[in-house]
């Protein structure tokens, strides 16, 4: 079947949706976009080029798109303090929804916008896309595959050199937790995603150097304790020397009981387990294994745009890992519903509310806390 599309944002991020995302989707016959929305008109010429939509069918505001121009389903690529107010309206016209992560900006609105989706009977993804990468998703299914043995911890970077005002984008360097926001929001979730279980407490250490042109901290050191067990330490900085694992580039190594697993800047090597080798003294003169990367068609935003539609069509088996929800009177939601993606913003928030308070905090009580708080 092939699903009729809205597609909201056009412009930034979303332009990278019209040139790149959606056309090979389109191209396979999986979906066909037949409207697009974004605020600034400029930006509709994105959605005409790629995507072969009509001038007739662009619009300012999605409401009266999704009153205008029948479809199954939207996406929001949006800032994050615009997400609540396209649900609703795409609750109004009973779409299903593919968002940009994070689901909103707040614990609070993410788990309002939740509720709302489950009560109307609908679906709703996010694209966390950099835990759907070629290199994490092939350590990802190494350590499912049992190989390595139990994980012990994780250990991950992201480490940058982006000190000078503009460098990460203006806008980062003048709002609240730039790096908690706009860089863990990735990096902790497929931390927890490789773990393979939800995280239980969490202690973030956040500050700012005087050297650093930022409002607000940029440098973070944070500790994870998963309810498996699975500890990991994740380390984030903006405003380093030199950038040794930026965007896209991350660092994580996983130690198993059989083997050590280092992924590098797109490149994974693993280390066996040598009881002969074993030692205290200087460092393993072992070269290690290099790891293939997995062999698929797509990845990414591209992927979760067929996880989804796969979700609509009631196929299971897409190779993502971890959906919890319901799944309505389809197949088994994609591994980011909504519902499972609360996790990734509630780990977020806590790593924020800890390092205010320079305590741990419990993740899965301050997200059930949230859910009996919810006001709709």
């Amino acid at each position: 079947m092939t699903y009729r599309v809205i597609q909201v944002g056009t412009g930034g991020q979303g332009g990278r949706w019209c040139d790149t995302f959606l056309p090979p989707n389109v191209e396979k016959g999986l979906i066909d976009v037949v409207a697009a929305v974004d605020l600034d008109p400029d930006a509709h010429e994105n959605a005409v080029e790629h995507l072969d939509v009509p001038d007739d069918r662009c619009y300012t505001d999605a409401e009266t798109a999704f009153a205008e121009v029948d479809a199954d389903f939207c996406t929001i690529v949006t800032p994050p303090w615009t997400h609540e107010e396209v649900v609703d309206a795409a609750v109004e016209h009973d779409l299903d929804i593919l968002s940009e992560k994070p689901i909103a900006d707040t614990l609070a609105a993410s788990v309002r916008i939740a509720e709302k989706v489950k009560r109307a009977d609908l679906r709703m993804g996010v694209t966390m896309s950099h835990r759907f990468d070629r290199d994490k998703t092939t350590m990802r299914r190494r350590l499912r595959s049992g190989e390595p043995g139990p994980i012990d911890y994780l250990a991950a970077r992201f480490t940058c050199n982006a000190r000078t005002y503009g460098a990460w984008g203006a806008f980062r360097h003048d709002m609240d937790n730039p790096l908690l926001v706009e860089g863990a929001v990735h990096q902790l979730d497929f931390l927890a995603d490789m773990a393979g279980a939800n995280c239980e407490r969490i202690y973030a250490d956040t500050w700012l150097p005087e050297w650093a042109e930022y409002q607000d901290d940029v440098q973070a050191t944070i500790q994870m304790r998963f309810e498996n067990g699975v500890r990991a330490t994740w380390e984030g900085a903006k405003a380093n020397a030199t950038t040794l694992n930026g965007w896209g580039s991350d660092y994580v190594r996983a130690e198993c009981r059989d083997e050590t697993l280092v992924l590098d800047d797109r490149e994974i090597v693993r280390y066996p387990y040598e009881q002969e080798a074993e030692t205290v003294v200087g460092a393993t003169d072992a070269d290690g294994e290099p790891v293939p990367l997995d062999e698929q068609e797509s990845w990414g935003n591209t992927w979760l745009v067929e996880q989804f539609v796969e979700w609509l069509d009631g196929v299971s088996g897409s190779g993502a890992t971890g959906g919890s929800s319901d799944s309505s009177d389809g197949g088994e939601p994609m591994a980011t519903n909504v519902e499972a993606n609360l996790q990734s913003v509630a780990l977020v928030e806590a790593a924020i509310l800890s390092s205010e308070r320079d305590e741990p905090v419990d993740v899965q009580e301050l997200l059930a806390e949230a859910r009996e708080n919810v006001d709709l």
